[in-house]
């Protein structure tokens, strides 16, 4: 299949320029060449007129939770995963008609789900996943209420999470998870608000866990992404080597020096905190979280601020749960308060592939990438308003799936 999307004004991300008057020829699923008048195209190709509408490559959100179908996680643990299952099916769609062309699950979606997208069961952007993410008892992922004793490890349990103490466990734990083909193993690494017994500044996992896990992701060559709020948690996750900080709304200078002297990328999630705030509950937000919010929630512009002036890698992410995965574009509203409109569009593509380990395939127009592809009425280094009204047209791997 061949289509030409032309009249384009192609955003090169990189450079930071509009490119007005461009062709882009796909071909195959991957992008064959991007130009002028020159480029050309067999009699029987599709031809798409974008009549001047600003193209960019698919959109990458590296925090979801694609299974989260509620915000009562506890809940959801118990439920069937056959209806859970159905749901997220419900959940992908949306977010592939958003835009969002690739994204990174850090707990709850597995292999099944990646090879239903991938087989075309399912319609919803590529999913890069890690499994369940590995917490101790008593941890972010501990979604049992102070008063039960036991916590059903099933993997088949649509939990997001699990329970693992001591080196030996959290091997084993972290093994299970790039077993069945993680991309990377998420752990967390201090407490945080949809759990229902630590503390927001609690910090997690002793040290020479944290270096175990490592050690096994890196023997699959794989990373280690850690939720952390506070600077405490976040510095003990970077100095034994966790590649990336979820969250991390926390943070002060010492935490700035070590994503700089580790190399290490930040993803924050703030229009989460400003749903979760304004309508958790009614999504199945327990009333103990919901008084956790406001916790990270007045922090998080002002660390973000301090990564982007201090160069840090900062990705893209929204870490919305249930009902609330309808915001999931509002993201570009808010880092756009404090970063200009091309930083947070690099952050949802080419830095955030750079982060999946798929650079130059994802996040980029040029020949070679997938062809995946977004096109928005207006100009986006403007007016991030341009991307947050949502797509004229999406493509994924050389298929028009909205639009």
């Amino acid at each position: 299949m061949t289509t030409l999307l032309d009249n384009a004004t192609v955003l090169d991300v990189e450079a930071g320029e509009l490119l007005p008057d461009r062709r882009v020829l796909v071909r195959d699923g991957e992008i064959a060449e991007v130009g002028g008048r020159e480029v050309t195209a067999p009699p029987d190709t599709r031809v798409v007129d974008l009549a001047g509408r600003t193209l960019l490559p698919g959109l990458i959100d590296a925090h979801v939770h694609v299974t989260a179908v509620t915000a009562d996680l506890a809940a959801q643990a118990e439920w069937s995963p056959n209806y859970v299952a159905a749901k997220t099916g419900v959940v992908l769609g949306d977010m592939l008609r958003r835009g969002f062309t690739t994204v990174r699950d850090v707990g709850g979606a597995d292999y099944g789900i990646a090879a239903a997208v991938d087989d075309g069961v399912l319609p919803g952007p590529r999913v890069c996943f890690g499994g369940k993410a590995l917490s101790q008892t008593g941890g972010h992922a501990d979604l049992r209420h102070r008063g039960r004793v036991v916590m059903d490890a099933n993997r088949c349990c649509p939990n997001l999470g699990v329970i693992c103490d001591g080196v030996p466990e959290v091997r084993r734990a972290a093994r299970e998870q790039l077993r069945a083909g993680a991309h990377h193993v998420k752990i967390m690494l201090s407490g945080g608000v949809a759990s229902p017994t630590d503390r927001v500044d609690s910090t997690q996992f002793a040290v020479e866990e944290i270096r175990a896990i490592v050690e096994e992701a890196a023997s699959a060559n794989r990373y280690v992404t850690g939720h952390a709020y506070t600077a405490a948690a976040i510095n003990r996750g970077l100095a034994a080597g966790v590649r990336c900080i979820e969250h991390g709304n926390l943070l002060d200078a010492s935490s700035i020096e070590l994503f700089l002297e580790h190399d290490a990328f930040y993803v924050p999630t703030l229009v989460t905190y400003h749903r979760l705030a304004a309508e958790g509950p009614e999504h199945g937000l327990p009333a103990d979280s919901h008084r956790k919010v406001n916790d990270v929630l007045e922090r998080g512009l002002g660390a973000l601020e301090l990564a982007h002036r201090a160069g840090v890698h900062i990705v893209y992410g929204t870490d919305l749960l249930g009902g609330m995965h309808r915001h999931q574009l509002d993201e570009f509203r808010i880092r756009a308060e404090v970063q200009p409109p091309i930083d947070v569009i690099r952050s949802a593509t080419v830095t955030a592939a750079r982060l999946l380990g798929m650079a130059g395939r994802i996040g980029v127009i040029a020949p070679g990438a997938a062809a995946d592809l977004v096109a928005v009425d207006g100009d986006p280094l403007a007016d991030v308003a341009a991307l947050t009204a949502g797509p004229a047209l999406v493509m994924k791997a050389g298929t028009v799936v909205a639009g």
